[in-house]
This record gives structure tokens, sequence and C-alpha cells, in this order.
């Protein structure tokens, strides 16, 4: 089973997101990836006070679009949104499982400032494909132990972390190894493949300086991507390295 995080910029335009998306998406296959995580609301673009403006019609049919591709290609994907349920918006991850299956994850533990548009979740999310059992979690969601803890406990082999570090540049410079040392540690605790994918690129002043990651279980960095550039990751994972003691 080979995981993927796919480090990409985005775009204030959904249908560039939604083709950019498609584009890692191909790219991701054709290297054999076999389930590839995107950014925290990678199908939008981290919009700020314009979250609320997000149309569930315009998620739905970029849900649908990429479901349908999916099932094409044979590659399942993880994607970062903001989703409307029952008159709520949630800071979300919609997984679409190559075999047709799809589930979502809403952000436990929102920052400050999307607590004026977004509604936190409750529950946590864990799915199988295979013999390998996985877990999602959004950003700031990192930083809350006792998250990664209960998905371990639910047998989970890998987590998905994915994120949107968008900050303004010399805060964003101060908080790189803050993000990086989190992923690395939920890892280590829990003895779990940690696969992180935030976003590159600037936007209204604010920079996320990339550093996705692929971690093994031990706290071993297997690879990881750079500052300012789209990048695809990828590793291997099965039985034979699920458990790293060394």
């Amino acid at each position: 089973m080979k995981i993927g995080a796919a480090q990409i910029r985005f775009h204030l335009d959904f249908e560039k997101n939604l083709k950019n998306i498609s584009h890692w998406m191909r790219m991701a296959s054709e290297q054999g990836v076999d389930i590839l995580n995107f950014p925290e609301t990678s199908l939008t673009g981290y919009l700020y006070e314009t979250f609320s403006d997000v149309r569930q019609e315009d998620i739905a049919s970029g849900i649908d679009q990429l479901g349908t591709l999916t099932q094409k290609l044979g590659i399942s994907a993880v994607v970062g949104t903001p989703y409307w349920l029952d008159d709520r918006l949630f800071n979300s991850v919609v997984v679409l499982l190559a075999d047709g299956r799809r589930f979502l994850y809403h952000k436990n533990n929102l920052v400050s400032y999307e607590e004026e548009y977004f509604v936190p979740g409750t529950d946590l999310l864990s799915f199988d494909i295979e013999e390998l059992r996985f877990g999602t979690i959004i950003c700031r969601d990192q930083s809350f132990p006792g998250l990664a803890q209960r998905i371990k406990e639910e047998g989970g082999n890998v987590l998905f972390i994915s994120c949107a570090h968008f900050y303004p540049p010399m805060q964003a410079r101060l908080k790189v190894e803050k993000n990086r040392a989190l992923p690395i540690a939920r890892a280590c605790e829990n003895g779990v493949f940690v696969c992180k994918a935030n976003a590159v690129g600037s936007y209204r002043g604010r920079v996320s300086l990339g550093h996705s990651l692929l971690i093994g279980p031990n706290g071993v960095v297997i690879s990881e991507a750079g500052e300012t550039g789209e990048e695809l990751l990828a590793f291997d994972v099965d039985e034979f390295n699920l458990d790293w003691t060394w």
C-alpha cells in the first residue's frame, strides 16, 4: 500500500483548485500511489472571512468529480474542503476511496479566527483499505495527542494530517519547527506512520512554508518537502514495516 502527500498551491478560483487536485491525483497514480493526502481546504483555498460564501452545491459537484476520478484511476484521496451540513459549516476532509466508499471528518480543534465561520467536529474517523487502518485529522488537531491516541486504539496504522499553515511571514518562520515536531511526536508516541500534507505559497500577506512530511512509526522522517514548491511524497507501507522498533 503506497501512501502519498501532495503539497500544493491554492487558488482563489474553485475550478483551478479542482483541476490542480486532479492533476496531482493523476501524477500520483502514475507513480503507483494507492491513497493520496491533500492539504486542509484544498478544494476552495483558505478563504478566511469568505468561507461562509461557499456553496454546498459547488462542493458537492467537486467531490463528485473527484470521486469519479478516484474510481477511474484506482487511487483513493483525502481532500480538504469546507462542508455544509444542516446549515452548519465545518472545516472538513472528504475521503474518497477507489472502491466508491466516502467518509467525512470535521476538524475538532479550530483556531480562534475559524470559530466565527466553522462549527467544530466532535467525532473521529478511521477506515480500512485492505489490511491497513487509516485515520484523519486536520491541522491544529495535531496539537492534541488524545486524537491520534484514540485512532491508534481503534487499530490505526497510518495517520493523515491535512494542513494549511498560513501565517504572517515572521510567524510562519517561527512556527516551522513546531509544526514539524508535532507530527513526529504523534508518530513516535503511537507507533504509526504519519502522512502530513501542507499547503505552500502565499495569500493575502500570509505564507505557508510547506514541509509536508512522511514519518515512520519510530519518529524517523522518511521524506520531507521543501518550503516553496509543489511536491509529491510517497512511501510503501505494508505488514513488514508496520513495527519499526530500531
